[in-house]
């Protein structure tokens, strides 16, 4: 790929990044659904427990969490680098931050993984953490799309002129 055809992708890079981070909250959504269901088969008894057990919802929660965690890595590193390259400065403001933010929130959730089995108040941390993360993926997602719409009335007013 040469940069010739970077610059005719140009136009175009600058939705990937809103796209992707869609499909990630829907991922994160997910993860907190399979995460409410290993809460569920931690704290049942009998018959609801085996029942539950069969889901196999901690294999999947952390499965899933541990693809989240790169994804949103990624996103957040491709969400700077195409607005880098796209317009040449990095736009600093409370999306670059609460996105920074939320790279702080998932890692540090991660590393409480393995210490959440002996320690119930690691846990309730991590749910906290992912909570608080999934709140400012929501803030995140209403002003990725006020900067879409920003980036789509250039573009018409630029393609106009």
């Amino acid at each position: 790929m040469t940069l010739d055809s970077l610059v005719a992708l140009k136009p175009y890079l600058s939705f990937f990044h809103p796209i992707m981070m869609w499909i990630v909250l829907a991922i994160a959504l997910y993860a907190l659904y399979l995460g409410v269901q290993v809460r569920r088969t931690r704290l049942a008894e009998g018959e609801a427990k085996k029942a539950l057990v069969k889901g196999r919802f901690a294999i999947r929660h952390h499965q899933i969490g541990s693809i989240l965690l790169a994804v949103m890595v990624l996103g957040a590193i491709g969400g700077i680098t195409v607005t880098y390259f796209t317009s040449g400065k990095i736009v600093i403001g409370p999306h670059l931050f609460a996105g920074l933010g939320m790279v702080g929130l998932i890692s540090t959730s991660s590393a409480l993984v393995p210490f959440m089995q002996k320690h119930d108040w690691v846990r309730s941390l991590h749910i906290s953490l992912n909570l608080i993360l999934l709140g400012l993926f929501g803030w995140q997602a209403v002003t990725g799309v006020q900067i879409v719409q920003k980036i789509v009335s250039q573009m018409a007013t630029n393609g106009a002129g």
